[in-house]
């Protein structure tokens, strides 16, 4: 799921409360705006770009120390340290919620792993766009959202982007590659208003982009 960024948190919980209560689900929150205005102050100061992840790192932490609060009883009370954490917190059939774990790695990179781990239904990132485009939509009109793509379509998609703290693309290529060993079909969702993530989950009513191998939807799981 996308950071904390507006406070879209009081919008996304009644979500996540009900798709848990349906479905086992695990969140990666990422750091957004927050963490890209430390990393770009960290950066001014002259600090290296490890010591900017790990800055990068406590920012998605604190915001999904947040969301646990926020979720109270549905969620499992403590942020996940690592992804066997994660898997292990899990089984105590609550929302399981972690940020980032390892610098020069996004959390995009650590949702894909996580979603291996726990061998998911379907990964879901919810992001600022609706979908994956040929360009950044945002800065190129003529940008055209692809509907479906294979995960190797999507590795030579995002392969071009370089690997830096704070990196803001819709996917990472170390991701990418996860996505493509593992097998299991990536939904890319506007996670701007938190609805859509219902509307495909629960319904498997939504626009984005799917990757995978396989053609159809993949959801609802």
């Amino acid at each position: 799921m996308p950071s904390l960024e507006k406070n879209r948190i009081g919008k996304y919980v009644p979500v996540l409360r009900e798709i848990a209560s349906r479905h086992q689900l695990l969140v990666v929150v990422g750091g957004g705006g927050e963490a890209r205005r430390y990393i770009e102050a960290v950066r001014t100061l002259g600090i290296d770009e490890g010591t900017a992840d790990e800055i990068g790192i406590l920012i998605t932490r604190l915001n999904a120390t947040m969301l646990v609060a926020a979720m109270g009883d549905d969620a499992y009370p403590r942020v996940a340290d690592s992804h066997a954490e994660a898997k292990k917190f899990a089984e105590h059939n609550k929302c399981v919620i972690m940020g980032g774990i390892t610098p020069g790695q996004t959390t995009d990179a650590v949702a894909a792993v996580l979603a291996e781990r726990v061998h998911a239904s379907v990964f879901i990132n919810v992001t600022s766009v609706d979908g994956i485009y040929s360009a950044d939509p945002k800065k190129d009109k003529n940008a055209v959202r692809y509907d479906h793509l294979t995960p190797r379509q999507l590795i030579e998609i995002v392969g071009k982007a370089q690997l830096v703290a704070g990196i803001n693309t819709v996917l990472d290529i170390i991701a990418a590659r996860v996505v493509e060993r593992s097998g299991i079909p990536l939904v890319v969702l506007d996670g701007t208003n938190p609805e859509n993530l219902r509307s495909a989950v629960l319904y498997g009513v939504y626009t984005g982009t799917i990757v995978s191998d396989k053609k159809g939807k993949p959801l609802p799981v």
